[in-house]
């Protein structure tokens, strides 16, 4: 019985990492799926490796950071490496979802693959702002208050999930208690959310570049993409090496290193780099409820991009229009992260407000106007051939 067990795994993983058959024409692109998988192993280990030495209570959680980082063998090491790999993991989320908007990835017969997805992209966001609080600095008190704080514009039961929440009518050693063990537990569940989201790729294989759908032309993942995918695995390693030992404070915020003071407000609030683009989309709305309605709708609106899109080409390789758009878009999502970055005031307030009209309306009007229009002419050019 052990070995039928032992030879039914080393099938599984003969079919899903040596004879998976790719496409023979995918680029490196595709090589941020196995770059997000690396950091996820990087941040559950060190993550791990933190959680016996940090000390979820309002009073000791700064200094026990501090003990990590000056105390603990190479403590500095594994918490500099924690804090970037998880801006490095939203790097490439974001450039792996940009590369799936471009090539169409979303389409039949990926719907699941892409559905899996962004649940991925929405637990990730829920883990990082969990962690952000724990160092328990200024911002990680400040930007806990503000963000759970929202909930509160919930008719009837806002504020009651807020307090529950919080575990008090305040942040404080309840709620970082919930946080370091929500913080902890949901690495765990967004794994099994990977796992997923490779067998369903595997049912599939990946997105042709060209749009085309046939299986002919594909090579075994080994050793071919295998070597491909170490090429920029290890240029990662080079950059994150680079990051941590000469600039391992580049990405976070200086607000962060001043002891947590509910007495005090920071200058400005604002979060992770990363979680920017969602904050300007919040303070674009004048009205609580609706911003908060628009934050979370940014996210989940990449839900209805398989229905939205309309188009029967697969992709924006020989879509000049939609490559238009495409490009439209990722600066749109660069000028809504310098928005949130911003002091809520004029001009940044409606920039970041026309910011968030075209990024719903990119989802909503501007990719099914192209298909409709794309269908259009390709029937207009088929009854020409054809009469």
């Amino acid at each position: 019985m052990r070995l039928l067990k032992t030879h039914v795994l080393l099938r599984m993983l003969n079919s899903y990492i040596v004879d998976s058959p790719e496409p023979a024409n995918i680029s490196y692109l595709w090589n941020f799926g196995s770059l997000l998988g690396v950091c996820l192993i990087i941040q559950i280990l060190t993550g791990a490796f933190l959680a016996m030495h940090y000390t979820p209570n309002v009073d000791f959680a700064f200094n026990s950071v501090e003990h990590i980082m000056r105390d603990v063998n190479n403590g500095w090491l594994i918490r500099y490496t924690h804090a970037n790999v998880a801006s490095f993991f939203f790097i490439f989320v974001y450039i792996h979802i940009g590369r799936g908007l471009y090539y169409s990835s979303y389409k039949s017969p990926r719907v699941l693959l892409w559905s899996i997805g962004v649940i991925i992209l929405v637990l990730m966001i829920a883990i990082a702002f969990l962690g952000y609080v724990l160092p328990y600095g200024q911002m990680s008190l400040w930007g806990a208050t503000v963000i759970t704080n929202l909930l509160s514009a919930i008719p009837v039961f806002g504020q009651d999930i807020v307090e529950l929440i919080w575990g008090g009518f305040s942040v404080s050693n309840a709620t970082l208690n919930r946080f370091f063990s929500l913080h902890y537990l949901l690495p765990f569940v967004l794994a099994a959310l990977v796992i997923a989201h490779i067998l369903a790729l595997h049912v599939h294989g990946s997105n042709n570049p060209n749009g085309v759908t046939a299986s002919g032309d594909r090579y075994a993942f080994h050793p071919y993409f295998i070597f491909k995918d170490l090429v920029t695995i290890f240029a990662f390693f080079l950059v994150l090496s680079i990051l941590v030992f000469f600039y391992p404070n580049l990405l976070g915020h200086s607000d962060n290193y001043i002891p947590a003071d509910p007495m005090v407000t920071p200058p400005s609030i604002v979060p992770e780099w990363y979680l920017l683009p969602y904050y300007a989309i919040l303070r674009s709305i004048p009205n609580k409820l609706l911003g908060v309605l628009a934050m979370f709708g940014s996210l989940f609106i990449l839900f209805i991009l398989p229905i939205t899109d309309l188009s029967r080409i697969r992709g924006s390789q020989f879509r000049p229009a939609m490559k238009l758009a495409f490009w439209f878009f990722v600066v749109d999502f660069f000028i809504l992260m310098w928005i949130g970055s911003q002091h809520p005031n004029t001009p940044y307030v409606e920039i970041g407000q026309i910011s968030t009209a075209f990024y719903f309306s990119w989802f909503l009007i501007i990719v099914p106007l192209i298909g409709i229009s794309e269908n259009t002419l390709i029937d207009v050019a088929t009854n020409k051939y054809k009469n």
